[in-house]
C-alpha cells in the first residue's frame, strides 16, 4: 500500500498537472501521482529524468537496457515493469530483457555488455579504472557523465518508489517476461 496518496489533477497547481500524465502512455501514473504530493518535486525530478532520457548520449535502446539493468540491481519492479513495455518498444525481445534481468550480457554486442558492466559498476559503488577505460573505448567524455547520471538517476528514483510504497498500476510482468 502507498504511503503518501495518489494526488488527483486538483490536488496541483495548473502548471504540475500535465507532469501526473506519463508521455509515453498518455495516461496518469501511481509514481508521479505519489511524488504530485509536492509538485515542486515532481517537476524537478521530471525535469532531470527527461535530460536523462534524451542527454545521456544513448541509444533508446541502449538507454532501456542501462535503466533494465540497474532497476533489476536494486530490485524496482515498478521500474522494471514500466521500462519492459519501453523496452519492446524500442525493439529489444522478451529474451534480450530475460538476459539482462539475469546479468547475463554474452548475447548483447561488446559494446552493450561494456555499457551494462559500468552502469552496474556505478550503481554499486565500484567503478575502478578498467570499468571506466573499458566504457571509454566506445563513449566519450559527454556520454559517460550521461550513463553514470542515468544509472544513479535511476537508482534514486527505484529508492524514492520504495520509500513511498508506490504500487504497479497492473499485475507485475516478472523479471524473466518470457514466462507466463
Amino acid at each position: 500500500m502507498a504511503r503518501v496518496p495518489y494526488v488527483e489533477s486538483e490536488g496541483v497547481p495548473e502548471q504540475h498537472r500535465d507532469l501526473l500524465v506519463s508521455s509515453l502512455q498518455d495516461r496518469p501514473l501511481h509514481v508521479y501521482r505519489a511524488l504530485g504530493n509536492n509538485p515542486e518535486v515532481l517537476a524537478g525530478l521530471r525535469g532531470f529524468l527527461s535530460s536523462l532520457w534524451s542527454d545521456s548520449g544513448l541509444t533508446d535502446r541502449r538507454r532501456e537496457l542501462v535503466i533494465l539493468a540497474v532497476t533489476r540491481e536494486i530490485e524496482n519492479e515498478y521500474e522494471f515493469h514500466q521500462h519492459v513495455t519501453i523496452a519492446r518498444d524500442v525493439g529489444i525481445d522478451d529474451g534480450a530483457i530475460a538476459a539482462v534481468s539475469r546479468g547475463e550480457f554474452d548475447d548483447l554486442d561488446e559494446e552493450e555488455a561494456v555499457l551494462l558492466r559500468y552502469a552496474l559498476a556505478v550503481v554499486r559503488g565500484a567503478v575502478e579504472d578498467r570499468d571506466h577505460d573499458a566504457v571509454t573505448v566506445y563513449y566519450d567524455e559527454s556520454a559517460v557523465v550521461g550513463i553514470a547520471a542515468l544509472a544513479e538517476g535511476y537508482t534514486a528514483l527505484g529508492g524514492i518508489i520504495d520509500a513511498l510504497g508506490v504500487e504497479l498500476e497492473e499485475a507485475f510482468v516478472g523479471w524473466d517476461p518470457t514466462v507466463e
